[in-house]
């Protein structure tokens, strides 16, 4: 770890206890496979800062040629991708360098060294409760804003589903840029939900004009469009 900077927005003094949805995300400087990376660089763009608890571990080894398999879709997306490693950067490059000789393929995105834990702590994974403490796989999806809009986090023995992630990453966009909401099971392409009504006068209107005002609506709260 080179630096770190919390953003003075999130007004916390330990910002592990602190870290929700909606909150700006905290600001780092780290060494990587790229070069220096520093995550307010970043604004402008979606960013995917996801952790892998071990290098040359089975399951994580998965997910860094699933992830570079499918660079190509988050870039369509305008998302950055980070990974966040406890090892050195010596050791990252070494395992990037075996994952290229066993497959033919090069990680595109940078691998961050967090041998200090200083990035694991801004963003809370590391349990305070050393006794139950389990190894986890965390992911964080920031906005172009900087604020944090999702978090997942993964059992060590069970990889993570892209297509999910870009799945949730859509959704997420569609908010972001249009207000509307995503329904249970729902893939691009499919119709959205408007945001419930705030006063019982545009409840009325709905129940009275949603077909005037392009919704579909199965009840004064749940209305779709196209």
């Amino acid at each position: 770890m080179i630096s770190n900077d919390i953003v003075s927005a999130n007004n916390f003094k330990n910002p592990s206890n602190c870290i929700t949805i909606g909150r700006m995300a905290p600001d780092f400087t780290d060494s990587s496979t790229q070069g220096v990376i520093t995550l307010s660089k970043y604004r402008e763009k979606w960013v995917l800062l996801f952790s892998e608890p071990v290098n040359f571990g089975p399951i994580s080894t998965t997910e860094l040629i699933a992830f570079t398999q499918l660079y190509a879709e988050f870039e369509k997306r305008n998302v950055q991708l980070l990974c966040i490693t406890i090892d050195s950067t010596f050791s990252d490059i070494e395992w990037l360098m075996d994952i290229y000789k066993a497959t033919g393929l090069q990680v595109p995105f940078p691998l961050l060294a967090d041998r200090d834990a200083e990035i694991a702590n801004l963003y809370g994974m590391v349990n305070p409760d050393r006794i139950y403490e389990e190894s986890v796989r965390d992911a964080f999806i920031i906005n172009p804003g900087g604020k944090i809009a999702g978090i997942l986090t993964y059992p060590v023995s069970c990889g993570r589903n892209l297509y999910e992630i870009l799945r949730m990453i859509d959704s997420l966009q569609l908010t972001y840029e249009n207000n509307v909401y995503t329904p249970a099971n729902w893939i691009p392409g499919q119709p959205v939900v408007v945001p419930p009504p705030h006063t019982f006068e545009e409840a009325l209107q709905r129940e009275n004009e949603g077909e005037s005002l392009g919704l579909n609506c199965s009840s004064w709260f749940l209305c779709y469009k196209d």
